[in-house]
């Protein structure tokens, strides 16, 4: 029977021996990208976006509330997401909001909308 003193000990692991591996990125680019991915993570709010590029104008909060069968706070909340992650435009007409796609569109959901649709 072997006994623990018995077993060949482990060797010494050089620390990245194996590939060279370029430098991190950067923890603002990465911070800023998890946020992106983060807005994109929910269904219904790809579901808006991708409706947003497939717009020919901006579309209210209403239309949104229609589409979805969900209540005004939950389309603002989602809408409210997506803007924050800088991915949509708001403005006020009366007592409405209506939402188009930023002009600044990240690549990330350029690419994202360019594989949904």
């Amino acid at each position: 029977m072997t006994t623990v003193s018995e077993l060949p000990m482990a060797t010494t692991r050089v620390k990245g021996c194996c590939q060279e591996l370029s430098e991190p990125l950067p923890a603002a680019v990465v911070d800023e990208a998890a946020a992106l991915l983060r807005a994109l993570s929910d269904p219904t709010r790809l579901q808006m976006l991708a409706m947003l590029a497939q717009a020919d104008e901006p579309i209210c909060v209403c239309d949104f509330t229609a589409a979805f069968d969900v209540g005004q706070p939950t389309v603002s909340h989602h809408l409210g997401k997506l803007r924050d992650a800088g991915l949509v435009t708001s403005a006020k007409h009366g007592i409405w909001a209506f939402y188009a796609l930023s002009p600044k569109l990240p690549v990330i959901a350029q690419a994202v909308l360019a594989g949904l649709l």
